[in-house]
């Protein structure tokens, strides 16, 4: 006997099929529940004078603030928080030595709340990209920036895809001033 219709001429299957099961491993739900159940740490903070605070989906989470020992000519940022592993960790961030072409986000944090950047309605100046990065992952935010363009305008979002040419603009013009 055969089926008839796309790939006429195949003999139809009878039988039964064998389910292979994998005892080793949890089941899908199991792992997805897993998954959305692991804790991650993620802090409040509250320091006086405070740049920006805030983190990310990956439990990234921490504040800015200017060192003391920052000056006009050099100004420096320290970044206080707890990583992506729940460890705390402070950096110490010269703004002029940022490069956005290869840059964590903790950087370009740092960058954004001291260059002023606007911000559209509280939306961050970054690529939603940047939402799961770790504490000490580097990215070209500039090519994060164009892809992130492409997209919007791609999903006819003109208004995002202009303001994230805005953003980019910005983080270039930091820069070239450089």
């Amino acid at each position: 006997m055969s089926v008839s219709g796309i790939g006429a001429g195949y003999p139809a299957y009878y039988g039964t099929r064998k389910v292979q099961q994998n005892t080793t491993e949890k089941s899908f739900a199991n792992q997805v529940n897993n998954v959305a159940s692991a804790p991650k740490t993620y802090q409040i903070y509250s320091e006086e004078d405070m740049l920006w605070s805030g983190g990310n989906g990956t439990g990234l989470s921490y504040y800015l603030k200017y060192a003391e020992n920052s000056t006009e000519d050099d100004p420096i940022v320290i970044a206080k928080g707890v990583d992506e592993n729940g460890d705390e960790f402070e950096k110490t961030i010269h703004i002029n030595k940022i490069n956005p072409k290869s840059a964590t986000v903790v950087e370009m944090r740092a960058l954004e709340a001291h260059t002023g950047v606007k911000k559209l309605g509280g939306f961050t100046s970054l690529p939603l990209e940047a939402g799961n990065m770790g504490l000490n992952d580097r990215r070209d935010f500039m090519d994060m920036f164009k892809n992130a363009i492409s997209d919007m305008r791609l999903l006819s979002q003109k208004k995002a895809a202009a303001y994230y040419q805005y953003s980019m603009q910005a983080y270039w013009d930091f820069m070239s001033k450089k």
